[in-house]
């Protein structure tokens, strides 16, 4: 079964961190050794770990482009 939302929630995670897990994540899939199941809950969980990247870029981008004015 996919992972409930609780397990998604990366509330407080720093960019480091979800995207040195977001790399294991990927090697993990990329291996292809996983269930169906196992598959869907670690794609799951990668979607959320790069929007937690994405995320931290974005005010990276924001402060930056906050100190050019």
């Amino acid at each position: 079964m996919a992972q409930k939302k609780d397990d998604l929630d990366l509330a407080g995670v720093g960019y480091e961190a979800a995207r040195d897990e977001l790399a294991q994540v990927a090697s993990q899939l990329e291996r292809g050794n996983l269930t169906l199941e196992e598959s869907l809950a670690l794609w799951e969980r990668g979607d959320a770990l790069a929007a937690v990247c994405e995320a931290w870029l974005k005010k990276a981008s924001d402060r930056i482009e906050t100190t050019e004015d």
